[in-house]
């Protein structure tokens, strides 16, 4: 009988990797939940700067230019605190209220005269722009209130008489 020197004992190639594949599993998951970490921290985040925001030069290209401005405001809610604005004397007739807000969220935009109110509309904080008509009846003072629960935002809008 001759004794061969025998190979070192080896497992087949698929045995090594099936023993390898929790390890391997367990570092792609632990990749993949940071990741998601990551990205939903990033998409939660303002892509503006509230409180540090130039709200003129944020509102100089959040809205359209317009002539003939009945009302017009432009600020930051800081915390959830309504801004409310009035214009008086406004002749009767159709407007159009563009509204934008920035900062994540949304804003909320009540058009309302002699505490009556004509509208309510809202607006995504991303940046994109809203708009709602408005029809005065009669002559009188128009109040805007701007809010929001998801202070802080940047919030602008103007109401104008339509054409």
């Amino acid at each position: 009988m001759v004794l061969l020197p025998s190979a070192p004992s080896r497992a087949p190639r698929g045995v090594r990797a099936a023993a390898r594949g929790p390890a391997v599993r367990r570092r792609v998951s632990t990749l993949a939940i940071g990741a998601s970490v990551v990205l939903a921290a990033t998409a939660c985040s303002s892509a503006v700067s509230v409180e540090n925001a130039d709200v003129p030069a944020w509102k100089a290209t959040a809205l359209p230019s317009a002539s003939a401005i009945a009302l017009e405001d432009a600020g930051k809610i800081l915390n959830r605190d309504p801004r409310t604005k009035d214009a008086a004397n406004l002749a009767p007739g159709r407007y159009t209220l563009t509204m934008t807000c920035d900062g994540g969220g949304k804003a909320f935009f009540a058009v309302s005269t002699g505490g009556k109110k004509l509208a309510e509309a809202g607006a995504a904080c991303n940046g994109s722009r809203e708009t709602a008509r408005i029809t005065l009846a009669t002559a009188g003072t128009v109040q805007i209130s701007a809010s929001s629960v998801d202070a802080p935002i940047l919030y602008a809008y103007q109401l104008v008489a339509a054409s």
